[in-house]
């Protein structure tokens, strides 16, 4: 364990995040087992379940989750998907809610794990499954993503982090080479029509600055306009986790957040979207 990365620091190599993701699963994964921590219901999405987990591939930077992202060989313990579907089901049933998340850190981990949690969902009297993503193995597994189009209850929240290769590197921790994964995520998506919306920690003028921020909306607008338009732009919350990171990562942001930038608005395509996307200016 002396070389996995914890979390980002001034000078830290970057690196492979599929070589890491491997490496993560070797710790949160056991056969068809996956470790999590906690289950429980949350207001969010209008009232769900959820089942939160251990082990990541990315060091976000701004990251909220606990240490479990950083530590998993010290966080929760293995469920197999029969004993994850049950909890899940028994925290909705409680609270009286009808749809189930996976959430936590990066819960396509464990490719044989999630399959067969969707499988039960599937049968269920759930009407929703909300998965949360940074993209990078729905981006370089193609058939990862065919496999999710079996299913008619999940959605896809495909978490994008940064506007360009450098800023990725830098918040992410990742080689900037893998930018590009979470976007061949979401073509993969529209691919295989599987449904899903795109975020961003694109709100945050503390985090991404207008020139990059302009870079991902791009980006979005030249894969599907529609994506850009239903951007969930995200800012940055001071959890605890979150502090010390951003600290780690010499980073210290001001608080309280006092601008944030306005919605996406496109126009259209082409020369006229370039041209208005860089009239953008920060609104209070």
């Amino acid at each position: 364990m002396g070389t996995y990365p914890r979390y980002i620091t001034p000078g830290l190599e970057t690196f492979d995040p599929i070589q890491l993701a491997r490496e993560t699963e070797e710790i949160v994964c056991k056969g068809d087992a996956r470790k999590y921590t906690d289950f429980y219901a949350t207001g969010v999405y209008g009232g769900i379940a959820t089942g939160y987990t251990c082990g990541c591939c990315l060091r976000c930077v701004f990251c909220w989750v606990d240490w479990s992202r950083d530590f998993p060989e010290r966080y929760g313990q293995f469920y197999s998907p029969e004993e994850v579907f049950g909890n899940l089901g028994d925290a909705a049933r409680q609270y009286r809610v009808r749809k189930l998340r996976i959430s936590g850190a990066e819960p396509t981990l464990g490719k044989e794990h999630l399959l067969k949690v969707l499988e039960l969902v599937e049968a269920s009297e759930f009407d929703q499954f909300i998965l949360e993503t940074n993209g990078m193995l729905f981006g370089v597994d193609r058939g990862y993503v065919r496999e999710i189009s079996r299913f008619e209850k999940p959605h896809i929240r495909v978490s994008l982090k940064a506007g360009t290769a450098e800023a990725f590197a830098e918040k992410t921790g990742a080689k900037p080479e893998t930018f590009e994964l979470p976007f061949s995520a979401i073509r993969n998506l529209l691919d295989y029509d599987v449904s899903f919306n795109v975020a961003a920690m694109s709100a945050d003028p503390r985090i991404m600055d207008q020139k990059e921020r302009e870079s991902l909306i791009l980006k979005l607008a030249e894969i599907e306009p529609r994506l850009a338009l239903k951007l969930e732009e995200e800012v940055v919350d001071p959890y605890k986790t979150t502090l010390a990171r951003l600290e780690y990562g010499g980073l210290r942001l001001k608080w309280p957040l006092r601008q944030i930038y306005p919605p996406v608005k496109l126009p259209g395509e082409g020369e006229f979207l370039r041209r208005r996307l860089g009239r953008y200016a920060y609104v209070h």
